[in-house]
C-alpha cells in the first residue's frame, strides 16, 4: 500500500493534492455554518471552521497520518471542498475516507458521490485496501444517508465517541466496505453516475 499524493479526475470531480492555492475558494464555499454543525474543528464563525480545517489537514499530511484533498468542481474549475483518506493503517491495509465538506452550492448534486466512488475505487483498485471506513455524527441524518446510498454497510455506533468544541459527546455511526464488497459497491456508484 503505497501511499502517495494523487490527483483524482472523473467526469463532475478531480480531486487534487491540498495545497495552499486551494485555500481562497474553499473560505468562500465554506462559509456557510451549517457545513461545520457536526465537524470536529468547528469554529463559531465558518471562516475560521475552514482554517482549522485546512491547518488541521495539512499538519496530519505533513507527519504523514493522511492524504488530503481538495475537491474540485470541473465545470467551475474550482475547489468547493475537501476530504482526505486518514486512519491509515498500512499494516493492515485499510483506511479512513473522512474529514469531508462541500460547499452548500454542491450539495445534492454528482459532486460527492463521484468524489467518494474516485476515492473508494482508488482505495482498493490501485493501493490494495481490505477495509475503507466512513464515519458520521449520529445527529448527522443527512451524512448516514449519503453514505448508506454509497453502498457502504452500517456496522453500528460508537457511543460518545468523541468530544465537540462545544462539549457535546458525539456518538459516532461506523459504516464500511471491504474488499469482497467493491464490485458491487462500484457497479452501484457507476449506475448512480450514469446520465438516465
Amino acid at each position: 500500500m503505497q501511499l502517495d499524493s494523487v490527483t483524482l479526475t472523473g467526469s463532475h470531480v478531480r480531486l487534487e493534492p491540498l495545497v495552499a492555492a486551494h485555500l481562497p475558494a474553499l473560505l468562500q464555499h465554506g462559509a456557510d455554518a451549517e457545513i461545520w454543525r457536526y465537524l470536529p474543528c468547528r469554529q463559531r464563525e465558518a471562516v475560521k471552521s475552514v482554517q482549522a480545517w485546512f491547518e488541521q489537514v495539512t499538519v496530519s499530511m505533513a507527519t504523514g497520518h493522511s492524504l488530503g484533498f481538495a475537491i474540485m468542481d470541473v465545470a467551475r474549475n474550482e475547489a468547493v471542498g475537501g476530504t482526505t483518506y486518514m486512519d491509515i493503517s498500512v499494516q493492515d491495509r485499510r483506511l479512513e475516507i473522512g474529514n469531508t465538506w462541500l460547499g452548500r452550492a454542491v450539495w445534492r448534486t454528482a459532486i460527492n458521490t463521484e468524489a467518494k466512488f474516485l476515492l473508494l475505487r482508488h482505495a482498493f483498485e490501485t493501493l490494495g485496501c481490505h477495509r475503507v471506513q466512513l464515519k458520521t455524527d449520529g445527529r448527522n441524518l443527512r451524512s448516514q444517508a449519503a453514505i448508506e446510498r454509497l453502498g457502504a454497510v452500517k456496522e453500528g455506533v460508537l457511543r460518545s465517541h468523541m468530544v465537540l468544541p462545544d462539549g457535546h459527546g458525539r456518538d459516532t455511526v461506523m459504516f464500511s466496505v471491504i474488499a469482497a464488497e467493491w464490485s458491487a459497491v462500484k457497479a452501484r456508484l457507476v449506475t448512480m453516475l450514469t446520465p438516465s
